[in-house]
């Protein structure tokens, strides 16, 4: 049942979870952290006001109507706002945070120190880099904090947040740039394959309807044999090419195009993206 807009009342209730921003990336967290939680237990906002009400109808989810009213009213606040306007968010939220508020950041190339210089050094942050097959339930999220900073009780907070909307891995900040090439930005070249391969299958005279379907569960099923088999993926490429078959020759096809290549060639361009933010 779809809720009535509601913008934050004074005297309401204070929130776990705040969404400063509600872009992809927001919006698909916000729906997976409702499998969790409830919608009182979250707030948002966003620049746009009318986005604003369009969501909070729908999910019955508040949201307030400045950064700074969104972080005065919620525990864990995640700035899913682009690198480039970081800045101003966090001179928004400054005079609000708490000694007990969580900061959630999102941002590539944003590092703890760069927020804590901003909001003080005893700001508790948590970098971390999702993405957007979060939306489905399926998202993959490298996340990275001091856990001295945090109680038991809070890490338990952070983790069933990451977990709400997939699988989540913790690493070193110093892998984070990496993690967006991992996984952040990959599900971009994973769609340019599920594209490409289904143009040849239509090529070729399947419906492209039927094309997609074909491709997408090839590599969803690819993808969870990988998972579940724990076999390396080179040994999963083998059982497939047979002496002489038609599979090898792809294969071999690839080779010669240099597809390996090409994606080692873009992480190597997303990772020095992320390394010079501007």
């Amino acid at each position: 049942m779809k809720a009535s807009n509601q913008i934050i009342q004074r005297g309401a209730v204070m929130a776990k979870f705040g969404f400063i921003g509600m872009g992809n990336m927001g919006y698909a967290m916000l729906k997976g952290l409702l499998s969790v939680y409830t919608p009182s237990d979250i707030i948002f906002t966003c620049p746009d006001l009318e986005k604003c009400k369009r969501i909070s109808q729908e999910t019955g989810v508040r949201y307030a109507e400045s950064n700074a009213e969104c972080a005065n009213n919620a525990q864990y606040v995640v700035l899913a706002v682009k690198p480039q306007v970081y800045n101003t968010v966090l001179k928004n939220i400054n005079n609000v945070i708490r000694d007990d508020s969580v900061v959630i950041s999102i941002a590539p190339g944003i590092k703890i120190s760069d927020i804590k210089n901003q909001l003080g050094i005893n700001a508790r942050v948590v970098r971390a880099m999702p993405n957007t097959p979060a939306l489905v339930g399926e998202g993959m999220t490298g996340v990275a904090y001091d856990k001295d900073e945090f109680s038991f009780e809070e890490r338990e907070v952070i983790d069933s947040f990451f977990n709400s909307f997939g699988k989540v891995v913790y690493v070193a900040e110093s892998q984070m740039n990496a993690i967006v090439c991992a996984s952040g930005s990959s599900p971009a070249y994973v769609y340019m394959f599920i594209e490409a391969l289904a143009d040849s299958a239509v090529k070729y005279g399947i419906k492209r309807d039927d094309a997609y379907k074909l491709v997408a569960q090839t590599v969803l099923g690819s993808a969870k044999m990988v998972l579940e088999t724990s076999e390396h993926p080179g040994v999963l490429k083998d059982k497939v090419c047979s002496p002489g078959g038609t599979t090898i020759a792809g294969v071999a096809a690839l080779e010669e195009h240099n597809f390996r290549s090409a994606l080692i060639k873009a992480t190597d361009a997303c990772f020095d993206k992320c390394t010079n933010i501007k």
